[in-house]
């Protein structure tokens, strides 16, 4: 029993979100994937500081660092959303156990005709693998109810056949016709969205039409990222469910776009 006048201390999530930096920190991860020297740009604070508030964040569980696989002296942070998600909750049912709540579903409508669908492109270097992942889990998690393109900036003549066999017996999607191409094929399309799935696409992508919103997805090859344990094969299972966790918390940005671009 809590005795009486007692206070817990805050949970986790809130001590580490509460500071001013750290909250800009998360803020700018929940767009995209960054480096420590994006995040001194785009943060205007010195690296020594950044990277000791990342370091916190590291500890607490919420932010991740992966090696570039473009320049191996970088490295990518990445915002676990699912568990920020998670602490968020019980820092609320903490207070009070009426604020334990379960979001609902993003909505997409089905008659677009006065809306243009929100347009995403994913781009990765041999559009083989990560971005058709991406493409095709975005497309069925939405229903078709987003238009939804992949490409690469030096794509490989065909599909890995481990990215085909991922989606077919985890996720029942079949992509065996398709085909890579270059992201110069898109170059008369426009996108409201362009994500880049791999480090070196990051770097050779270039600017799009209409300035689309962009971020970044740090994900390593499934092709060359499994390990001694488990190559091959499992190394597509975890980037599939990698991906399908990114497109999930994906979808309520979408449908937020959605309805700001039909608002009168």
């Amino acid at each position: 029993m809590v005795p009486s006048g007692h206070v817990a201390a805050p949970p986790t999530f809130i001590r580490l979100a509460a500071h001013p930096l750290r909250w800009r920190l998360l803020t700018a991860l929940a767009e995209s994937d960054y480096r420590v020297r994006d995040l001194v740009s785009r943060i205007d604070q010195p690296q020594n500081l950044l990277s000791y508030h990342l370091r916190r964040l590291r500890d607490g569980g919420l932010v991740s660092a992966t090696r570039s696989t473009f320049d191996g002296r970088d490295s990518y942070y990445h915002l676990d959303l699912d568990r920020c998600a998670v602490a968020l909750a019980a820092g609320g049912a903490a207070l009070h156990p009426s604020l334990r709540r379960d979001p609902a579903a993003p909505d997409f409508p089905v008659d677009q005709r006065h809306t243009p669908p929100v347009a995403v492109l994913f781009v990765c270097t041999g559009n083989s693998a990560r971005s058709p992942i991406a493409e095709a889990l975005l497309r069925q998690h939405t229903a078709g109810r987003v238009t939804v393109a992949s490409a690469g900036t030096r794509p490989r003549p065909h599909l890995h056949a481990d990215a085909v066999r991922v989606l077919r017996d985890e996720f029942g999607i079949d992509i065996a016709d398709r085909r890579p191409q270059h992201l110069d094929a898109l170059a008369e399309r426009t996108f409201d969205h362009v994500i880049t799935l791999c480090d070196r696409a990051r770097e050779a992508c270039p600017e799009l039409p209409r300035h689309p919103r962009r971020s970044h997805w740090s994900i390593p090859d499934p092709a060359t990222a499994g390990d001694a344990d488990e190559p091959g094969y499992p190394a597509f299972r975890r980037t599939a469910t990698e991906i399908d966790t990114r497109v999930r918390h994906l979808l309520p940005v979408l449908a937020t776009h959605h309805e700001k671009e039909a608002a009168p």
